[in-house]
């Protein structure tokens, strides 16, 4: 069973996340996993790449 207080908040789980124009890419808050542990720091490892548009280049 799934501990729902451990789920990523930002992706709900999923590990992806969409923008305005439906471009999927990773979550940067759990980094892929859909899940966060308590106390786990949500701040990516590393610089994230952008394009113009602010869309995240993995």
């Amino acid at each position: 069973m799934v501990n729902r207080d451990d789920v990523c908040k930002a992706c709900e789980g999923t590990g992806m996340l969409a923008d305005d124009e439906e471009w999927q890419y990773t979550c940067t808050v759990c980094g892929g996993d859909g899940h966060l542990s308590p106390g786990e720091n949500p701040t990516p490892d590393k610089y994230i790449n952008v394009d113009e548009n602010n869309r995240i280049l993995d």
